[in-house]
């Protein structure tokens, strides 16, 4: 099976997101479970949706072509995650290949007391700059369901053992028969007796009051990689509820949000900021010391420098997702304003300015003349 998200759906690595969404659709068609009876056709489908999840976004589509799954992961991206998987699409699908009758069934029987995976849960973050761009290990509280160990997940009192429902002999379903002037209607409902489960309860446990799991507060740590940005998703395994009938838990899904900073601002892994001048450091040129994120950096500003212009420091931006060796670059923007206010002596030295830049000679450079007017 090819790990390959572009062979996976079948398209190039130069499709469009509208060819990517067409060929996910077709596919979808033909690998769904319900449809698909092959052995692998369930996992293929997964796969399918993993892949689509992923080059249907922008984002990840750019961090995949560079970095492939791995550079996916050590961004905090989840390819399997409750977020932005194309459900709609799914229903789109089986909407116009089921000719809208309102739902498809493969008439499969479900067993109410089968293992059910519990949910994943989610929890928002708030970051500053410096930490989504370092990385940074944070102590997070969470509440989730966990199994209770009393009753190990039974929901019955120690010692004791749930019964079959009498209702609906263990089925957690009832059949009723209505009688139309059409003929008889079958309709199937959630058991009432035992609400779905199949199974009586006669002594509830105690602890968890017969549901079989108690909800507890929860202390994790989570590693938050260098190089993170609004809204990426980091994904912490078996942290969401604990599942039912022995299924496994669910997951915890983080979603980071950056604070602004005060001085800083970002775009993929380049910092911005802006520096004011002097009219004689613009003209002159200067070298001058500024806050980066990589603490105290020298910039170099060149003579006849524009109002607007923006100048580079290599290397002193945000670290690479999954790639902390490399960095993007700290971009400045020059800015500088006349004076409100003068002194004798400036007011003498830029009348001395005006007349030369009004006489100069031809061939006499403007920056030598301002020069020798600063000297004389």
């Amino acid at each position: 099976m090819s790990n390959n998200y572009y062979e996976i759906l079948g398209v190039s690595k130069e499709a469009t997101q509208a060819e990517i969404k067409i060929a996910f659709r077709k596919k979808a068609r033909e690998l769904h479970p319900d449809v698909n009876k092959a052995p692998d056709a369930e996992e293929r489908f997964k796969e399918l949706g993993k892949a689509y999840e992923t080059l249907s976004n922008d984002e990840k589509r750019s961090l995949y072509d560079r970095y492939g799954e791995e550079g996916l992961t050590n961004a905090g991206y989840s390819t399997s995650g409750p977020f932005d998987f194309g459900f709609g699409d799914i229903n789109d699908i089986f909407e116009s290949f089921f000719g809208g009758m309102g739902g498809f069934s493969s008439g499969r029987t479900v067993d109410p007391n089968a293992p059910q995976r519990g949910h994943d849960l989610r929890l928002d973050i708030e970051l500053e700059f410096e930490e989504a761009a370092f990385g940074i290990e944070k102590e997070i509280k969470i509440d989730h369901l966990e199994m209770c160990k009393d009753c190990y997940g039974t929901g019955a009192e120690p010692g004791t053992k749930p019964t079959v429902c009498p209702e609906c002999n263990g089925q957690g379903r009832v059949v009723h028969l209505t009688k139309t002037i059409l003929g008889s209607i079958q309709q199937v409902t959630t058991c009432p007796k035992c609400k779905g489960t199949g199974q009586i309860i006669g002594s509830p446990c105690k602890k968890c009051h017969g549901e079989g799991r108690i909800e507890v507060e929860k202390a994790i740590k989570v590693k938050i990689p260098a190089g993170v940005d609004n809204n990426a998703k980091i994904r912490v395994a078996k942290e969401g509820d604990a599942g039912i009938n022995g299924g496994s838990s669910g997951d915890l899904y983080i979603v980071l949000y950056v604070k602004p900073h005060k001085e800083f601002k970002r775009d993929g892994f380049n910092v911005y900021s802006e520096i004011n001048i002097s009219i004689p450091q613009a003209v002159l040129g200067d070298t001058v010391t500024l806050n980066t994120i990589h603490g105290k950096k020298e910039l170099i500003i060149p003579s006849g420098v524009e109002y607007g212009k923006i100048l580079t420091i290599k290397n002193a931006g945000i670290p690479f997702l999954g790639h902390p060796e490399k960095r993007g670059d700290h971009l400045v923007k020059i800015r500088y304003n006349s004076p409100k206010s003068l002194n004798d002596e400036e007011k003498r030295l830029y009348k001395k300015l005006f007349e030369i830049s009004e006489n100069k000679k031809p061939n006499e450079k403007f920056i030598d003349k301002f020069k020798n007017a600063i000297h004389n």
